[in-house]
This record gives structure tokens, sequence and C-alpha cells, in this order.
């Protein structure tokens, strides 16, 4: 994401921070000194942690997951799927807020007895007790949260896995992103009446990323409809590995194609996607040939193919366009705008 800042590594998962997180310790630290500073420190421990129990039960199942950026409304990991099988899931969602509680567990009674009951039921930023009293209850809260039923939250995914063993996934979600935006109104009029903004920036986070999810789920249904023989476009063009990248952005200005299947002797022997080209360009200049910089390590796909299975090796190579083979022989290519294509006639005549 644009304006982060990377921390460090974890299990092959990047930990990012948005600059803008950087202004609540300045904030804190300013109204409250160090104990302010210290809790949101505390917060970002307890959200990382909370993000990476996700991120790496999602690895388990296969998901890649690119990065975890905080924010200053909290922690978004990147996953390039949610799993489609339910219990799948139900293990990813619950596994974040089930790391909140179980640090609550384990702390309760050791603060209880340390603190006593006056600091440790009165959590405030005023002394050291009641500050370390509050960094410990912002753990069960931010389990109570993330567990309402709704989407974004992870309760919305736990109640769309339960829902999913009974009825269409795509009814599921329904429900979960209308009960999402339920809760956004709820907090819109919550802020409002109480003065609260953050509570109201929190709101319209909830109701668009409801109806993102919505959206992401609606795609890969019409995806999964349509099969890649059914928009296989048989005019394409192919460089051989001895073309250079000056003959390559002639061919990108008179067809408009940006990624080139790579071709020698009637075998696909490479794969020449966009990014290699400017790279190449800006870098090696305009005589670079193909065969130096091209992919020899690629996904493919057949004719077989649905859409929805193009779409995730697209997001899962980082590519905008896939060969498309049979017995060997290359068919031609299929690409991000193919799809979109394909979804928005399908979205426009919808009733």
């Amino acid at each position: 994401m644009k304006g982060s800042v990377h921390l460090f590594k974890v299990g092959g998962i990047n930990i990012d921070i948005h600059i803008t997180f950087l202004l609540l310790p300045l904030i804190f630290g300013f109204n409250y000194g160090l104990r302010g500073v210290f809790v949101i420190f505390f917060v970002f421990f307890c959200v990382t942690v909370h993000e990476l129990m996700h991120s790496l039960q999602a690895k388990r199942f296969g998901v890649k997951v690119d990065q975890i950026i905080l924010l200053p409304i909290g922690g978004m990991a990147s996953l390039r799927r949610i799993p489609d099988n339910p219990k799948e899931e139900f293990i990813v969602a619950i596994s974040g807020p089930l790391f909140n509680i179980l640090f609550a567990l384990i702390f309760f009674f050791p603060l209880y007895k340390i603190l006593g009951p006056e600091d440790f039921f009165h959590p405030s930023l005023d002394t050291w007790g009641q500050t370390f009293a509050y960094a410990f209850w912002i753990n069960p809260l931010l389990a109570f949260f993330n567990l309402l039923p709704a989407f974004p939250m992870d309760g919305g995914r736990i109640l769309r896995a339960f829902l999913a063993q009974r009825m269409s996934y795509q009814k599921a979600t329904r429900i979960a992103v209308q009960l999402g935006h339920i809760f956004a109104i709820l907090f819109i009029f919550l802020g409002i009446r109480y003065n609260h903004l953050l509570l109201v920036i929190i709101a319209f986070f909830v109701y668009f990323a409801a109806s993102q999810e919505g959206a992401q789920v609606d795609l890969r249904m019409v995806l999964r409809r349509f099969f890649v023989s059914d928009i296989l476009n048989p005019n394409f063009t192919t460089v051989s590995p001895r073309t250079t990248i000056e003959e390559i952005l002639g061919l990108i200005f008179h067809t408009h194609q940006e990624d080139f299947p790579v071709v020698e002797e009637g075998n696909l022997v490479g794969f020449l996607p966009r990014g290699e080209i400017i790279f190449a360009l800006h870098q090696k200049g305009r005589n670079v040939t193909a065969g130096e910089i091209m992919r020899k390590e690629f996904p493919v796909v057949g004719l077989e193919h649905s859409l929805h299975e193009v779409h995730t090796k697209l997001e899962n190579s980082n590519l905008r366009a896939l060969p498309v083979v049979k017995e060997g022989r290359l068919l031609g290519m299929v690409t991000w705008e193919d799809i979109g294509r394909i979804y928005s006639l399908v979205i426009n005549r919808a009733p």
C-alpha cells in the first residue's frame, strides 16, 4: 500500500505500518505522556499478532499472504483470497479473536492480583496501574468487536462459514454483508450521538468493506459460470527470443497487446509480461532481446479452466495475462481485461 513503511517479516509475511499510524503515538504522547505511547505500542502488538494468526492459518490452506499493514483504525492482512471451504474459512476467521481471548484469560488473574480491583476494573491513562489495566482490556474489546456477526469483521466470516453449510455461499455472503451495513449505520448513529468521530470513521470503513466483500463474491460466482473456451480470442501476437524491445514497442503501439508469449520453432519457450518490458526499457535499453528478459517459468491455462481459476492464477502470479495451451500448443491468451469485460456484461444484464 502507498504510504506504508516496512518494519519486519514473520513467516514470509511483510509487516508494514502506514505512516498515518505514526500520528497515534504523537497524539497520545502529547496528551498522556509515556503512558499514552505505551498503550499505542501495545495496541500495535495486539493487532499485529491478531492479523498474523489469520495470515498463518490462511497460509496453511494454500492462500498467499503478501503483507499485514497497520492503519490507525486497525490492521489489515492482504490475503489473495478467502478459502472457499467453510471449515477452512472458519479456522482462518476465528484464529485472530482466539488469540485476544487467550491472552486475556492468561493474564486476567495475574494482573488482577498485581493491580488490585480498584485499578484493574477502572482502566484509564491517569496512573501506570490503570494504564496496564487499560492495555489488558484492549484484548477482550478487540475480540468482542471482531466477533460481531457482520462483514468485514471476523464474526461476519464465521457467520458466513456457518450459513454456507446450510445455504448457497452467495446467499450466506449477502446476509453477512447486510448485517455489516446495519452495524455501520448503528456506528454512525452512536458516533454522532456521543460525538465520537473515530466511530463514524470506522462506520464508513465497515460499510464500504462489507460492500466490497459482497462484490468480490458476486464476481467469483459469475466467473465460475464461464470458461476460457467461451472468451478466447484467436487473434494474438507472439515474439521470438531474438525480438528486441524496440520491435516489441512497435507491436504494442500497433496491436495494443502488452504481454507476449515467446515462441521458437512453434514451441512456447517463455512469456514476456508488460512489467518486464518496462523494466528492461528503462534499465537495459531498446536493444535487449525477449530471450534475455522473458520469464521461463509461468502459469498457463487450458480451454477447460473456469474464469475463476484464471482469476486466481492471475492474482497469485502478479500477471495481467496468461497463455492458453492445449497439448503443448499455444492457442491464445486470456487477460484481466477479458475477465472484467465478461463481469461487466453479466452484471449490466442482471435485472
